[in-house]
């Protein structure tokens, strides 16, 4: 099941943020081969691209770093690549209400501030700062269309 959505969140005091329940739900469909059910209790949060965070569920986590093993690892920037995503990344909990913390290091990475976005993306969620992402969707979403051709061809 593929991730979707833009979700506009807060992160409060204690840099927590509430997961939306369409991606809850989806993350748990992609967290077991049996029926799914909206336990998800652990994610990952992982540094991504473009000042953003990436939101894993183990199994997406997990098909990451085999991707990652089976990639030219004998090369400098992918090693260096592993180091500094795997050192980075970290399991977080989901609380009674839905909600994650975002460790300290990772929120400065990603410049959140208390107005955040949340994305679905495929196979993992992301996490944006939402005058960043602004800016980002006003860079990019005039060449969508040029954007889909090169995906699909």
């Amino acid at each position: 099941m593929a991730l979707t959505g833009t979700f506009e969140r807060s992160l409060d005091d204690k840099n927590r943020i509430a997961v939306p329940k369409p991606l809850r739900e989806d993350f748990s469909l992609t967290t077991t081969s049996s029926p799914p059910t909206d336990e998800v209790i652990q994610l990952y949060v992982a540094p991504g691209q473009d000042k953003s965070l990436s939101l894993y569920s183990k199994t997406g986590f997990d098909a990451l770093a085999q991707r990652l093993a089976s990639s030219s690892s004998n090369r400098a920037e992918v090693l260096n690549f592993q180091r500094l995503l795997f050192s980075r990344a970290e399991k977080v909990e989901l609380d009674g209400q839905g909600r994650i913390r975002i460790p300290e290091r990772l929120a400065e990475f990603a410049q959140l501030k208390r107005e955040v976005m949340l994305l679905g993306v495929q196979d993992h969620a992301e996490i944006w700062d939402k005058q960043v992402w602004t800016e980002f969707e006003q860079r990019h979403a005039a060449r969508f269309d040029e954007m889909a051709q090169a995906a699909f061809t």
